[in-house]
């Protein structure tokens, strides 16, 4: 199944809050030290599993829990609150279905991450967008090469077959840690020298407009799931057969001339992409 958008532009949300801290608490500790506002109600017309959750969600809304943390385990909770299983399991799987927890097996139930969630109306590098949300972005260099266009990748750029093709393969970083891999195919004959820069620093959208006055004004993208190959899962730091968010995009110039083809692979734990529709 795809999603296909015509986008000008890409201005972005973030779902949590700021960036994570490095520094988990002692978790087991300070629930036990905490004595008011994590109570339930026995008299409220609100269902236990309701207020319960309320409280579970406020610890990590406040970041009482950190992204990160392990919080209590089944009868741990069950003990604090004196609720059936059932219950604890209902709230857990609440928090898990809205992305505010993930359960690793054999490890534990842990606060997520924030995701990045992205409206997808404009175009924007990444680069500008994580340091939007607060995160400090970080580029890796994968490779980099002169490659004859193939058949598939000609006909999106609109050139020859074997025409000259910059490639850019990049690991990009969000506070170190790896967000997703970009896979850019631009048309040689229009920015003749592009891989001479250094991506590691520089963006490759801010090279195009300074250096050869391109600017990347309209595109066209499809986007997938699609499951991690080991390659991809070991560069993005996930499991194999991970899911990710694959997004195929075409970005045209000024002059309505494609310019690049883009590939990127974004970890859909980290990742939301989403529209606004009118009817």
């Amino acid at each position: 199944m795809l999603w296909y958008n015509d986008i000008r532009s890409t201005e972005t949300v973030h779902r949590q809050h700021a960036k994570p801290t490095r520094h988990p608490p002692d978790l087991q500790e300070r629930i036990v030290q905490q004595h008011v506002v994590d109570r339930l109600n026995r008299n409220s017309k609100l269902p236990l599993y309701q207020q319960l959750y309320e409280i579970m969600r406020g610890m990590i809304s406040r970041r009482e829990w950190q992204p990160g943390d392990m919080i209590p385990a089944e009868s741990e909770l069950i003990e604090r609150y004196q609720v059936s299983r059932t219950t604890v399991r209902q709230v857990l799987d609440m928090l898990a279905n809205e992305g505010l927890i993930c359960r690793q097996r054999g490890r534990g139930t842990f606060v997520s991450h924030p995701t990045v969630e992205q409206a997808m109306v404009r175009i924007v590098s990444f680069t500008e967008d994580m340091r939007k949300r607060g995160f400090e972005p970080g580029t890796r260099l994968l490779s980099s090469a002169l490659i004859p266009a193939p058949e598939d990748i000609a006909e999106k750029l609109q050139v020859t077959v074997g025409e000259q093709i910059a490639y850019l393969e990049r690991l990009r970083l969000a506070d170190g840690e790896p967000m997703a891999i970009e896979e850019s195919h631009l048309v040689h004959l229009h920015c003749r020298g592009v891989l001479d820069a250094d991506y590691a620093r520089i963006p490759l959208r801010q090279a195009l407009e300074n250096n050869y006055g391109i600017q990347l004004v309209r595109a066209r993208q499809v986007i997938r799931a699609i499951a991690a190959s080991n390659r991809l899962a070991e560069l993005l730091a996930v499991k194999p057969k991970s899911p990710l968010l694959h997004l195929e995009r075409i970005s045209f110039s000024q002059y309505d001339v494609p310019i690049e083809f883009l590939r990127i692979y974004y970890r859909a734990d980290r990742y939301v992409l989403y529209n606004e529709l009118q009817g």
